[in-house]
């Protein structure tokens, strides 16, 4: 059996290409061949596709090769495959050296998608060496092995990385790009409306955004070497992505070219629906049956319906010029004939290492996408430059009108404020002075008043006159100068009749809340009740205290004259002190009886 080993080693080499010195390309095997319990063995050739050979079936394969090494050398070897899987033990001269996955667990993990690299140590290899892989392929999974490479880790790894930066880092890289642009897309729905539809989203975003999120599911199934969902579940949804992926590219070109808005939309929607959901129905099928033609019809199918759109979708591009348009055509195109050769090469010829074109030529529909956001923002930070440019002219046009209708509104108010001044002059005069003239005529009128009658009318009309200037100087809150000037007035009066003035007034704050009106009534409320003690009480002591009550002020005028009846319907110059005091919003409490006469208003 050594023997016989050698002498195919020996001759192994005649059909064993050289990558370069050093290196081994092993492209044929020894195989036993197990499906459906019927076990056959053969030589074979690599690569060796399980799906080309057995139709879909799943099943379990071990290939023996012999291979020699002239001089072992110290450093480690390894060996480099394309395609492995999709589970796979390793072994070298009866030792285990690599497991991809559980071949005894079916449609679990799938390590036939990307490279696979396995490290030998120089310690395990001899003269003649028989490496045994044992492969587990599910049906319809593209299972198999590829030709093999063998060498030293520095010649053979870097065999590897290439391949592995092209087949799976390059795929991750678009499927990061796809997520971002997909997630971006996504924003721009919820946030940007339709500029033409109004308040509408803009639908160009949304199926962009599906699209992408579709293709990065697709692409990146190749790092995905343990799937969520067993197989062929798991399939049907790659299968579905994929779908997913050119029906919302499909409905992203129509909104861009401005077709959504025709008639025939409802029909491309719902082929596009029936698109999608014969994806499931043939894939599943295909998986089912152990058929993978059906797949590959439909794909076929797929690609002649994307000819004649693409086709369509360029001769369109090329009669209406537009930037958007014309890029997203040419993006088409080049995806649709990436899809087409993908087809051919892989579906068609049975291809097991080729990698997909598509995936790489997808970004075009992404970098497309940018442009057009660019471009669109563009456009609306254009328009809104000039809405702002406009807003700011038509701002200070505005501005410029109410400063002068502020100006006429304030002169109006000027002149309002005077009108007003004028007429409270004009009625405190007539109610006050005016009274208390018409008084004097009376009185010299009727010949029974005495000329002391008249002279005191007289006097309290010139003190109603002052008073009424002087309320045109009150500051607003300020009591204690209100109390001062009623003195400043009105002492020589009291001293005249012969009334005792005593001023108990402590230190008073201003009170906010007292305006120029509040001071001006309270100004003759206070007036009101000292002329009082002049013209009826008969007292030979006036006593005027105020203090500070909290954050008021409490204000008392007593005087210790003949007093009256409180309770009696008040006269009229009481009842206007009462009328005064309601509509500052003071109290106003009057006791009375022989002896003591007390008038006090709380201003709180």
């Amino acid at each position: 059996m050594r023997c016989s080993l050698r002498c195919w080693a020996l001759s192994c080499l005649l059909w064993c290409g050289m990558a370069q010195a050093g290196l081994l390309e092993l492209h044929e095997a020894s195989a036993v061949v197990t499906v459906q319990d019927v076990t056959t063995a053969d030589r074979v050739a690599l690569p060796y596709h399980w799906d080309r050979h057995h139709r879909g079936q799943a099943g379990d394969i071990t290939f023996e090769i012999p291979f020699p090494v002239a001089a072992v050398k110290e450093e480690p070897y390894g060996v480099y495959f394309q395609r492995i899987g999709n589970t796979a033990e390793v072994w070298l001269n009866g030792a285990l050296v690599a497991r991809f996955g559980d071949p005894r667990q079916p449609n679990t993990g799938d390590y036939a998608k990307g490279p696979q690299y396995v490290s030998i140590p120089a310690r395990l290899l001899r003269q003649d060496n028989l490496l045994r892989i044992h492969v587990h392929a599910d049906g319809g999974r593209r299972g198999g092995l590829s030709a093999l490479v063998i060498g030293t880790e520095s010649e053979v790894r870097p065999l590897y990385v290439s391949s592995f930066n092209w087949r799976v880092s390059a795929s991750m890289g678009v499927m990061i790009f796809s997520l971002l642009v997909g997630g971006i897309a996504m924003a721009l729905w919820v946030s940007q409306p339709d500029p033409v539809q109004g308040n509408r989203r803009d639908r160009v975003y949304l199926f962009a955004g599906l699209a992408e999120i579709f293709w990065a599911l697709r692409v990146g199934d190749v790092a995905i070497e343990q799937p969520l969902l067993a197989w062929p579940v798991w399939g049907v949804v790659v299968t579905a992505a994929f779908a997913g992926w050119f029906c919302c590219i499909a409905l992203f070109c129509h909104h861009v070219a401005g077709w959504h808005k025709h008639a025939s939309m409802p029909w491309v929607r719902g082929g596009l629906s029936l698109l999608f959901a014969s994806a499931i129905v043939v894939s599943t099928l295909s998986f089912a049956l152990r058929e993978p033609v059906y797949l590959t019809a439909w794909l076929g199918m797929v690609n002649v319906l994307f000819i004649v759109y693409a086709a369509v979708y360029l001769w369109g591009a090329i009669r209406h010029p537009g930037t958007e348009w014309l890029m997203v055509a040419i993006a088409g195109t080049l995806n649709v004939l990436m899809g087409v050769r993908d087809w051919v090469a892989i579906r068609v010829s049975g291809s097991y290492i080729d990698n997909t074109w598509i995936r790489y030529s997808s970004v075009l529909f992404g970098l497309v996408l940018g442009y057009i956001v660019i471009r669109r923002f563009r456009a609306v930070s254009v328009q809104a430059t000039d809405l702002m440019t406009n807003l700011s002219s038509r701002i200070a046009q505005k501005e410029q009108e109410l400063g002068q209708t502020y100006q006429k509104v304030e002169q109006l108010a000027r002149e309002q404020e005077r009108v007003s001044e004028r007429t409270r002059i004009l009625r405190d005069m007539h109610d006050g002075v005016g009274a208390h003239l018409s008084a004097a005529i009376r009185q010299l009128q009727s010949g029974k008043a005495s000329s002391e009658d008249v002279l005191q009318t007289l006097r309290y009309t010139l003190d109603q006159l002052k008073l009424s200037i002087d309320a045109m100087h009150l500051l607003p809150g300020d009591i204690s100068s209100l109390l001062a000037n009623l003195r400043y007035r009105l002492e020589p009066r009291f001293a005249a009749s012969d009334i005792e003035l005593q001023w108990v007034v402590g230190s008073l704050e201003p009170v906010a809340r007292m305006d120029a009106n509040a001071m001006r009534q309270l100004q003759f409320m206070v007036f009101e009740a000292l002329s009082n003690v002049l013209q009826h009480s008969h007292a030979t002591t006036l006593a005027i205290e105020a203090e500070m009550a909290g954050s008021g002020v409490c204000l008392r005028v007593v005087d210790n004259g003949r007093g009256f009846d409180a309770a009696a319907p008040p006269r009229k110059g009481l009842l206007a002190m009462r009328e005064r005091a309601t509509a500052i919003g003071v109290s106003i409490a009057i006791e009375s009886r022989p002896g003591r006469t007390a008038v006090e208003i709380r201003i709180t």
